[in-house]
C-alpha cells in the first residue's frame, strides 16, 4: 500500500504460467503500437487553473498513465474536476465522477468512522481491541493491551518491515489456518493472533494495514452493521457522497464507471487455488479483504468533499477533529511531521495551522489527498502506479503543490452543485 520512502517525500515541497502470460492484456498506453494515443480531458475548470491541466498533462504522458481524475477544492468550494485520458482506446473516458480504487486513502474514512462511534458514546479511544473482537492472547500476551487508538496511530505492535504484510500473504495464511484461497479476513485474524508482535504496542510508529483491518472489525462489531453500510450511512450520506463502494477484485465485477487498472507486473491469482498468471490489479491481492485500509472506490470530487468533513464541525464534532490531528504519544518524525488518526499531519513552523495528508498505493493505484493550511485541498487518482519509464509516482505531490502556488486568479464559483449525487 503505502511505502515509507513515499511517506517521507511527501509534502517535502507522501491454466499454465506460459499460456497465462501470453493471454496477459498489454502494458498500459500501448497496444503493440496498433493506434496512437490521444490526449482528452473531460470535466470542469477555468483558464487560471491551467498549471494544473499541464501538470497532470505531462506528468500522465511520461508516464503513460492511461487515466487520471483530479479534484481541488478551495475555502470549501470545488473549483477543479477533471478527468484526464492518454490512451489509444477511447471507448472510456474517465470523467470528474469515476470510479477509482483509493487504496489507502480508505484509511481516513475508516478513521472518520471510529471517531463517530467515540463521539457517540458507543466506543473509547482506549477500549482494549483483543477482548472487544474475542482475541487470543495465547501466542502473546501484548495482544491484550492493544488500544482503538494504538490501531488508528500504527502503534498497534505490527510492522511489515520485520513480518510480511500479512494482507498481501494469503498463501500463507491459507497454509497456517488450514484453509484454501481465498482466504478470509476471519482467516487473516487468526493468522496474525497466532504470532508473536513485532513489539510492545505503543512503543513505535510502524505502518500496518493488519491494524486497520482490526478497526473495521471493532466498527462492525460495535455498531452491529456491516462496515460499508455503517460507513454509507453515518459518514458518507449525511455529507452527500452517494457513489463511494467497496471494490471488488476480479476483472469481470468492474463496475461501469469505474476505471480499468493497468500494471506491468504479473501475478499469481490469490483469488482461487489455479495460480493462474494474471495481471496483478485483477488478482494479485485480494481487495475484499482489505475494505477498511484500502477498499474503497471514489471519485475525486467525492473525495474533495469528504475533505471538507474536517474544515467545520458537523459529521464529527470540533473536539473529534481536534483529536483526529493530535500528536501521537510517540512516532513524531525528525522532520516534524506525525501520523494523527488516519490522516498524517505536519504543523505549520510558526503558526497554529497543519498540513493534512494520506497516499495509497496498490498495483494498477497510486492516490493522494491533500489538505492544506490555507484552505486548498485537492485529490488525485491514477488506474496505475508502476511502468517502464522508472519515473517516481510520488513525485505529483510537490508537482501539485507547484501547481497551486501559480495560480494567481482563483475562481469563486462551486461546482459541487454540479457534481452532486
Amino acid at each position: 500500500m503505502l511505502t515509507r520512502r513515499d511517506t517521507l517525500r511527501l509534502l517535502t515541497g507522501a491454466a499454465t504460467v506460459g499460456a497465462a502470460s501470453r493471454a496477459l492484456p498489454a502494458v498500459a498506453g500501448t497496444s503493440g503500437g496498433a493506434a496512437a494515443q490521444v490526449w482528452k480531458v473531460t470535466g470542469k475548470s477555468a483558464s487560471s487553473l491551467a498549471s494544473f491541466d499541464n501538470t497532470l498533462k505531462a506528468f500522465m504522458q511520461a508516464r503513460g498513465i492511461p487515466h487520471a481524475s483530479l479534484a481541488v477544492v478551495r475555502k470549501g468550494r470545488l473549483v477543479l474536476a477533471r478527468g484526464y485520458n492518454w490512451t489509444e482506446n477511447t471507448t472510456f473516458l474517465a470523467q470528474p465522477t469515476s470510479l477509482f480504487r483509493v487504496a489507502s486513502l480508505s484509511k481516513p474514512v475508516t478513521s472518520a468512522a471510529v471517531m463517530k462511534l467515540v463521539q457517540d458514546g458507543k466506543l473509547s479511544l482506549t477500549a482494549k481491541v483483543a477482548p472487544l473482537l474475542g482475541l487470543s492472547t495465547a501466542a502473546d500476551a501484548r495482544l491484550a493491551s492493544v488500544t482503538v487508538l494504538h490501531l488508528l496511530q500504527h502503534l498497534g505492535g505490527w510492522d511489515r518491515a520485520v513480518t510480511p504484510d500479512p494482507m498481501f500473504a494469503d498463501r500463507a495464511v491459507a497454509a497456517a489456518v488450514g484453509g484454501t484461497l481465498p482466504v478470509t479476513q476471519a482467516q487473516i485474524i487468526k493468522y496474525v493472533s497466532g504470532r508473536r508482535m513485532d513489539f510492545a504496542p505503543g512503543t513505535k510508529y510502524a505502518y500496518s494495514n493488519y491494524g486497520y483491518l482490526l478497526l473495521q472489525k471493532v466498527i462492525e462489531k460495535v455498531s452491529g452493521q456491516a462496515y460499508a453500510t455503517y460507513v454509507q450511512q453515518k459518514i458518507l450520506a449525511p455529507i452527500k457522497i452517494g457513489r463511494m463502494v467497496l471494490g471488488r477484485s476480479a476483472k469481470s465485477l468492474r463496475r461501469s464507471t469505474e476505471v480499468p487498472y493497468f500494471s506491468t507486473k504479473p501475478g499469481s491469482t490469490v483469488l482461487d487455488t489455479t495460480g493462474a498468471l494474471v495481471q496483478a490489479p485483477y488478482g494479485g491481492f485480494n481487495l475484499e479483504n482489505m475494505a477498511g485500509h484500502g477498499g474503497w472506490l471514489s471519485s475525486a470530487v467525492d473525495l474533495a468533499r469528504f475533505t471538507r468533513l474536517y474544515d467545520a464541525a458537523g459529521v464529527l464534532t470540533s473536539a473529534s477533529i481536534t483529536k483526529t490531528f493530535a500528536k501521537p504519544a510517540t512516532g513524531v518524525n525528525a522532520d516534524g511531521w506525525y501520523y494523527g488518526l488516519g490522516w498524517m499531519v505536519r504543523p505549520v513552523t510558526g503558526g497554529t495551522g497543519r498540513n493534512t495528508w494520506h497516499d495509497g498505493s496498490l498495483p494498477g493505484t497510486s492516490t493522494l489527498m491533500v489538505r492544506r493550511n490555507d484552505g486548498l485541498s485537492w485529490v488525485v487518482l491514477f488506474d496505475q502506479r508502476d511502468d517502464p519509464s522508472g519515473l517516481g509516482y510520488g513525485d505529483i505531490d510537490a508537482l501539485l503543490h507547484k501547481a497551486a502556488n501559480a495560480v494567481t486568479t482563483w475562481p469563486t464559483t462551486d461546482l459541487f452543485p454540479a457534481y452532486s449525487l
